[in-house]
């Protein structure tokens, strides 16, 4: 019998690698994600010699070419993201023999972590020559990104501070401001004065900056009034991206509501923590846990430091104490509850109730399992200890209609409305 040939098959994927003799000639594509962060981000990546555009490109174009790229039961934000690349390089504006995208990975326990590889493919097919960059923190992508510099990780962990800063009392001012534009204004100024410290390197400067943007906003002649304050928890992109919330800050500035938005720092400081949980309940990774714990004490000292001088200011309502969230969270789910967003999303809900924000928006891709199941899943347990909260979940998906995201917060409102009518 004739003995049969073994077959053997090479599953390595050769893709085009992004090296740092190419940042002068190309052009870095960054998906809409953080539209608070990443003027401040981009500012500093440019500063490194890097080229990039942050990507504006909306409508269901977007969408669609999402899906012809990525199967309908991936994660909605990938095919926001892969939508927002395919549409904009096909525009016309750009060289595409000298054009990169890059995506921001943080390597969590969900399908996010392995948006590179299904992006890859979509490129191979079309656009071959494009190398796909990750920005992570956790070794995923290596020799194949951005020259993460520990100058460049200082630039990008101040804009955190100063977007989230920055989005944090814009929304305080906005909904009450006496002059149509004058919020907007004063914050088109505070990005612009905080790009130039950058560029004389007083961004470091951390109270004088800080409490220049707080002045700033202070300074806004606003109406006494009370209005629907409503929170905005969730999923990571569709908490803060304008594409995959449909707009929602803009929606609920339009019904007449305060919204919410949690600081980025509050998810940046839960990976981080998240490091040194890994140690003391899985027994991995603890050597870096020594480090993760150097890098959360320095970066909870400044969020607490930015929490003492809007209490001394007066005007605004402070950022939410991390070390209390987790306090907060332990009361419905275990630290070791880290997968997409875990704990921290009914850790916030509670912050939320704490601080008076009893209307809440769980805002989630269809399909998400992690964040269904600490977000939605997790309500009821909140719900048990704060009777007050009136939290409505949304999904977000290819074939959700803005309509019927907008009706189901709107039947949230009415409720919220009624509630505080009964208040006054």
């Amino acid at each position: 019998m004739k003995k049969k040939k073994k077959i053997t098959i090479d599953y390595t994927e050769k893709y085009p690698l992004f090296t740092q003799d190419m940042k002068k000639d190309y052009t870095i594509l960054i998906p809409d994600m953080l539209p608070w962060h990443f003027e401040l981000f981009v500012h500093a990546i440019r500063q490194e010699g890097y080229k990039c555009e942050v990507l504006h490109n909306e409508g269901r174009a977007v969408i669609d070419e999402g899906l012809k790229h990525i199967h309908n039961d991936m994660c909605y934000p990938a095919l926001c993201v892969l939508g927002q690349y395919f549409d904009a390089l096909k525009s016309g504006k750009y060289d595409l023999d000298k054009t990169a995208v890059l995506i921001i990975q943080s390597g969590g326990g969900c399908r996010a972590s392995n948006y590179i590889s299904l992006y890859r493919k979509a490129f191979r097919a079309e656009y071959p020559q494009i190398p796909v960059l990750s920005l992570n923190f956790v070794g995923l992508e290596k020799g194949n990104g951005l020259n993460m510099t520990f100058r460049l990780l200082k630039k990008l962990s101040y804009g955190v501070y100063y977007g989230d800063l920055i989005m944090w009392l814009f929304n305080q001012v906005k909904p009450y401001e006496e002059n149509e534009g004058d919020a907007h204004k004063t914050r088109l100024a505070c990005l612009e004065a905080i790009k130039k410290a950058y560029d004389d390197g007083s961004y470091t400067k951390f109270k004088r900056q800080a409490k220049y943007i707080m002045n700033a906003f202070a300074a806004v002649s606003v109406r006494k009034e009370e209005k629907v304050r409503v929170g905005i928890v969730g999923e990571i992109y569709v908490k803060y991206s304008p594409l995959g919330n449909s707009h929602l800050e803009d929606f609920l500035l339009s019904e007449g509501c305060e919204p919410v938005a949690q600081p980025l720092l509050e998810f940046v400081l839960y990976c981080v923590i998240n490091g040194v949980n890994d140690a003391k309940f899985y027994g991995i990774n603890k050597k870096l846990a020594f480090i993760y714990r150097i890098a959360y004490k320095v970066l909870y000292k400044k969020e607490r430091q930015l929490i003492k001088w809007m209490k001394q200011q007066g005007r605004f309502q402070p950022f939410h104490d991390f070390e209390h969230l987790r306090a907060l969270g332990n009361k419905v789910c275990n630290q070791g509850v880290k997968m997409g967003e875990g704990w921290v999303i009914p850790a916030e809900m509670a912050g939320l109730s704490e601080s008076g924000v009893n209307n809440i928006v769980c805002a989630q891709p269809f399909g998400c399992l992690p964040n269904h199941i600490a977000g939605k899943g997790a309500t009821r347990a909140v719900k048990d200890r704060y009777p007050d909260l009136n939290v409505v979940p949304v999904d977000y998906d290819p074939s959700a209609t803005r309509v019927n995201q907008e009706n189901r917060i709107k039947l949230m409102l009415a409720t919220a409305r009624e509630q505080l009518a009964q208040k006054n």
